[in-house]
């Protein structure tokens, strides 16, 4: 029998092979879920990480299993990761970082960081982009770890997310909360603006909430009900109440050298197991300090 140190760490008992031995010990795991972990590099020998299933084990020595592959040695530059497991990853990202590649920035991008990270446990790893966030946007974002989990995440997108709330901060002064419904279509300028004739364009709906207030700005919190491209800054800009920075949607006053929008929870069903995930950021103390 193998003897158990801790939730994710044992030591063992007789001479065996690494994939032998992680099985016995995870016997309610399938047996891809069990090379997954491996694969991943989730693995450690004796404090050293590996993928090797033909491993040879020798009695006392120790073998641990992390929950999060990414260590405090791996540095990003941007980005955190909030958790991690076989299908997905979920990240807080920094205001000034592009999501994924644009003709002008190919090298330093969320999605190329992480890839990067995920090959280098593995060369055949990839990650896959579930939903995106503009490039001055900081806060909450998710990545899928496979084709089938990023389709079937897509596919049920309205089903399966629970909550996609951002922190907003706007000018002016903000009575009460509302709804906003409109169409959105972008022209060649790359500019996208409201419609309010039904079908003219994509349907966006808004919803917003009044956290703080003063004469000249309102902190917001703001409800996606569909996800259109910049549809909170077109939003905004619809009431009168621009983000703050968004030059592009008329702002006109920048007290905090960013963009005042920040994705601040992320709550979905997931994909494989089922279960209910929740993720929250707390907004930007720049932010704050407007009001």
């Amino acid at each position: 029998m193998n003897k158990k140190a801790n939730a994710n760490e044992w030591f063992v008992k007789e001479e065996t092979q690494l994939l032998e031995f992680l099985y016995t010990i995870l016997p309610d795991r399938s047996l891809n879920s069990v090379k997954g972990i491996l694969k991943r590099g989730q693995v450690f020998v004796n404090g050293k990480a590996t993928t090797q299933f033909d491993d040879k084990l020798q009695p006392e020595d120790r073998v641990q299993i992390r929950t999060r592959v990414a260590t405090d040695d791996v540095k990003f530059k941007g980005i955190q990761i909030l958790h991690e497991d076989d299908d997905v990853i979920v990240i807080e990202k920094e205001a000034g970082l592009l999501s994924i590649a644009s003709d002008r920035e190919r090298q330093l991008t969320a999605y190329r960081q992480l890839s990067d990270y995920v090959r280098n446990i593995h060369p055949q790893n990839r990650i896959f982009v579930v939903h995106r966030l503009d490039r001055d946007t900081s806060g909450i974002m998710m990545f899928a770890k496979s084709k089938n989990v990023q389709q079937a995440l897509q596919n049920s997108w309205h089903e399966s997310v629970r909550e996609r709330t951002y922190i907003a901060l706007v000018e002016g002064f903000v009575k009460q909360g509302g709804t906003i419904t409109s169409w959105l279509k972008e022209n060649k300028a790359f500019i996208v603006y409201s419609s309010r004739q039904p079908n003219d364009g994509q349907k966006a709906v808004t919803h917003y909430e009044v956290l703080e207030s003063n004469r000249r700005y309102s902190l917001l919190k703001v409800a996606l009900e569909t996800g259109r491209k910049n549809q909170i800054r077109v939003h905004m800009q619809d009431i009168g109440n621009p983000i703050v920075g968004d030059k592009k949607y008329g702002s006109r006053q920048n007290p905090i050298g960013r963009l005042g929008l920040h994705a601040h929870a992320l709550a979905f069903q997931h994909p494989t197991t089922g279960e209910e995930m929740q993720f929250e950021s707390k907004a930007p103390s720049s932010f704050l300090r407007t009001l």
